[in-house]
């Protein structure tokens, strides 16, 4: 089933596991008052505090701020470590109301309850304009809370529940509770065109409004990095977890090295499926070519190697190719989500996922012909310049806000 597609206008200290309220003048605009449109009370719903959706609150969070909207964020508190809990106290007091971290369970489960309760709690006392969830388990808690008079439930997947694979268990069940909530979401913000088609083609229509908001950079992204002195031939950045592709990496620096040409890699990152990584590393006798570093900033991480391999079976709009584009970092990555939108015309480098030998053979190609490579870099980096900023994100995103406030509106007036 098909849809109509287009872009937006103009486009601290937690205790794990309980609830906390980190609030900047937390009654601020609370007495009985109702935003302007000039000023929006905006309340995002998010369950883990890392990788690309974690980034992606973050920037639209403080642009919105910025614009003078009063923000809340409400923050899964068992995930994210003191990385996350770092970022989130600073974050924190530029934000009117402040961020609470209240524990979220990654699938299903009875803490599910606990953790509504809690949301509908901050939604009775800060009556926000706009609920917005982000990723499954964030827009579930949004879209099923209360909400106040006139306000909109909006979703942005960040891939979520579209990528799980077709036919599993796992997926079946997020599908089911994709379809029902359906009905509850005033706003759809798809962040690539590719999930877009995927909620349609596995859901079904979007019951509210659509929007394409893609995913922006920071002036301060598009500086180029220098590699250290000991960098790897090859980088990998991003949660370690099978979906990533990491096992797929590992078995092509295995193909080089049985073949006599061994190379040298970075994994940065931390995930539930490191144990197994390592593991696999061990068995394939990389042990000397490949290190562990755990979590690294991108910008950080892309010092330590030469080449960013994005292996994944499946993506939404990966900031990690977006950031490496703006850092003028070469990248090798996988025909998988909206990586393709990314690449523009370049997509044609592309690999397809889960294969080992393709993949191989992409690298290889990088290291023969850098030249080539270089003017494929030096491509990617034009076109994220130019059609991947915050400031697109932001306002796209308060433009969409502002229509489907618009026709909830009218809804009550008729």
């Amino acid at each position: 089933m098909g849809v109509a597609l287009r872009p937006a206008a103009s486009m601290f200290a937690p205790v794990r596991g309980q609830p906390v309220a980190i609030d900047h003048d937390p009654d601020v605009g609370l007495a009985n008052t109702a935003s302007s449109p000039q000023r929006l009370k905006i309340l995002h719903i998010l369950r883990a505090p890392v990788g690309g959706l974690f980034r992606h609150v973050l920037d639209l969070a403080r642009g919105q701020a910025d614009r003078g909207h009063q923000i809340g964020l409400i923050v899964d508190s068992t995930t994210g470590g003191t990385h996350a809990d770092a970022v989130l106290a600073q974050l924190a007091p530029s934000l009117t109301f402040g961020v609470e971290r209240v524990a979220m369970a990654r699938h299903p489960s009875l803490r599910d309850f606990t953790a509504l309760r809690a949301v509908a709690r901050r939604i009775a006392k800060l009556a926000p304009d706009v609920l917005h969830g982000h990723g499954a388990k964030g827009a579930a808690l949004a879209r099923l809370a209360p909400r106040s008079a006139g306000a909109i439930r909006v979703y942005t997947p960040h891939g979520g529940s579209l990528v799980y694979a077709p036919g599993s268990m796992t997926s079946g069940l997020y599908l089911t509770l994709e379809r029902l909530l359906n009905w509850r979401t005033d706003l759809f913000l798809f962040e690539s065109d590719y999930i877009a088609q995927q909620f349609c083609t596995r859901i079904g229509a979007p019951h509210g409004l659509v929007h394409i908001v893609r995913n922006g950079l920071r002036g301060s992204d598009f500086s180029p990095i220098a590699s250290h002195a000991d960098a790897t031939d090859i980088i990998f950045v991003g949660e370690l977890r099978v979906l990533k592709g990491v096992d797929v990496l590992l078995r092509s620096l295995a193909a080089f090295k049985k073949s006599g040409r061994p190379l040298t890699a970075t994994i940065a990152g931390e995930g539930p499926d490191r144990d197994e990584f390592a593991a696999l590393t061990r068995a394939l006798g990389l042990d000397g070519q490949v290190r562990f570093v755990g979590y690294r900033a991108a910008r950080e991480a892309f010092a330590m190697g030469r080449i960013l391999i994005v292996p994944s079976r499946a993506e939404s709009l990966p900031y990690i190719v977006l950031e490496a584009a703006a850092a003028q970092m070469p990248v090798i990555a996988t025909r998988v989500g909206g990586i393709g939108e990314i690449f523009g015309p370049e997509a044609t480098q592309l690999v397809p996922p889960d294969d080992v030998s393709a993949l191989a053979r992409a690298i290889s190609a990088a290291l023969a012909d850098p030249d080539r490579l270089r003017k494929v870099t030096q491509a990617l980096n034009a076109r994220v310049g130019r059609e991947f900023t915050v400031d697109a994100m932001v306002e796209q995103g308060l433009a969409a806000y502002r229509e489907a406030l618009a026709k909830q509106k009218s809804r009550q007036c008729t």
